[in-house]
C-alpha cells in the first residue's frame, strides 16, 4: 500500500510530544513491513522541505496554522497516488472528508480529544468557541470514518460524539524495561518529563513539590524539558527544583530510573507515554485522575491516581514515600506493565484496521 499520513508535526518539530512519536514508530515499521509511508506536516524554523526518515518520506509544507490549507493542495496535486489517506486530528482535524473525494479510503487517527485544552491554549473569546461549538462542529464530519484511539477514556468520548466504528491501538515502548528494580536516589527524588507549557501545568507540579517539602525536607524534583513556563518556573527559585531543560533519551531514561516517582499533572492526555516509559525504568506515576492517565495509570497497581490539584498530588507523594511495601510494590508491577508495550504489536494492529478498513488485501 501507499499510505499517507496527514499530521501536524513530525517528531523533528521542537513542539513535538507523544503523539508524534507514536506516529514515526507506526510509520517506519510499517515501511519496513514493505510499503510506503509518506507523512505531511508542518515547518519548522530549519527544517528540510523533504526528507526521508527511517524509510518514511516526510513532506513539510506550512505553519501550524496553514499547513491545513496545503495538505488540500498537496492531496489535489497527488490525486490517486495513495490507497489510504490517515488524518490524525490533534485538535483540529484535515478536515479530509470534505477534499478526499476520488474513493480514497480515510481512516482517522484520533489520541485525545481538545476539550479543556481550550482554555489553556487559545485565548477568549477563542476558548469558548472551540470548547463548545468548533470541536464538536469539527468531528461530526468523522463520525462514518474508520477512527483508530490509542485509550478507553478517547473511545468512551468518541462513541458520545457518535462515531461508529473505533479501534483501540495500543501504545508502544521506546526502551526494554528493565529486568529488575534499580538503585534509586538517597533522597526521596520525583521527576517532571514534559514541555512547559501552560497545559502540560508543570506549574502545578512545582506547587505540589512546595508541599511535599513541609513533610519531607529532603525531598528533591527533577525538571525535564523546555517550554514558555520553564524561565519564568526557574525564576522562583525553588529549594531542591533543579531544571536540566531538553536532554537525551539515555539521560532521560536513566534519570527516570534514579526516582522514586515521575508526577503527570495533566489536563488530559491521549495515553501518557511518559507514564509507561517511567514505568519500564521501575518509576511508578503519580498523575490527575483524568482522561488516558486513569488508562496508562493502573491506580494503586503501577501508580497512584489522585484529584487534579496539587494538593492531592502531594498527599499521594507522600504516602509513597512513606510506605516501603507500597513503593516496592507499585515499581515491581509498573516493571510488569511495561513489558506489554511494544512498537511492533502497535503496527500490526495498526496495519491490520487499516486494511480491513479500506478492503485492501493484506
Amino acid at each position: 500500500m501507499n499510505i499517507l499520513i496527514f499530521n501536524w508535526r513530525d517528531t523533528k518539530n521542537p513542539a513535538a510530544g507523544g503523539a508524534e512519536v507514536f506516529t514515526q514508530e507506526i510509520a517506519k515499521r510499517i515501511v519496513h513491513k514493505g510499503h510506503e509511508v509518506t507523512l505531511f506536516t508542518s515547518s519548522f524554523e530549519g527544517s528540510e522541505e523533504n526528507e526521508i526518515m527511517d524509510g518514511v518520506r516526510v513532506v513539510r509544507s506550512g505553519s501550524k496554522y496553514s499547513v491545513y490549507h496545503n495538505a488540500i493542495k498537496f492531496y489535489k496535486k497527488n490525486k490517486g497516488a495513495f490507497d489510504v489517506v490517515v488524518d490524525e486530528i490533534n485538535t483540529r482535524p484535515f478536515m479530509t472528508p470534505k477534499f478526499v473525494t476520488d474513493g480514497t479510503s480515510i481512516v482517522a487517527l484520533i489520541h485525545q480529544l481538545a476539550r479543556e485544552f481550550w482554555f489553556y491554549e487559545t485565548p477568549f473569546p477563542i476558548s469558548w468557541v472551540g470548547y463548545y461549538w468548533l470541536e464538536n462542529h469539527w468531528l461530526k464530519n468523522y463520525k462514518e470514518i474508520p477512527t483508530m484511539t490509542v485509550s478507553d477514556s478517547t473511545r468512551q468520548d468518541l462513541i458520545l460524539q457518535g462515531f461508529k466504528n473505533i479501534v483501540l491501538i495500543p501504545e508502544g515502548l521506546n526502551i526494554t524495561p528493565l529486568k529488575a528494580i534499580p538503585i534509586k536516589e538517597k533522597e526521596p527524588t520525583f521527576i517532571f518529563v514534559g514541555r512547559m507549557g501552560r497545559a502540560k501545568r508543570p506549574d502545578q507540579v512545582i506547587e505540589s513539590f512546595k508541599l511535599i517539602k513541609k513533610e519531607v525536607p529532603n525531598a528533591k524534583l527533577w525538571m525535564i524539558g523546555d517550554g514558555l513556563l520553564r524561565k519564568r518556573l526557574e525564576n522562583l527559585r525553588i529549594s531542591d527544583v533543579t531544571f536540566f531543560g531538553y536532554v537525551n533519551r539515555e539521560d532521560k531514561y536513566r534519570m527516570m530510573s534514579r526516582a522514586h516517582a515521575i508526577l503527570v499533572p495533566g489536563i488530559r492526555e491521549g495515553w501518557g507515554l511518559v507514564v509507561t516509559e517511567a514505568n519500564a525504568m521501575s518509576t511508578p506515576a503519580i498523575g490527575y485522575d483524568v482522561h488516558g492517565l486513569r488508562d496508562s495509570i493502573r491506580n494503586g497497581a503501577t501508580g497512584l491516581l489522585c484529584s487534579p490539584d496539587p494538593k492531592s498530588m502531594a498527599e499521594k507523594a507522600v504516602e509513597l514515600l512513606r510506605d516501603a511495601n507500597l513503593q516496592k510494590t507499585l515499581s515491581e508491577n509498573a516493571l510488569v506493565w511495561s513489558n506489554r508495550f511494544n512498537w511492533e504489536k502497535s503496527a500490526t494492529a495498526f496495519l491490520k484496521f487499516i486494511e480491513e478498513s479500506s478492503n485492501i488485501a493484506p
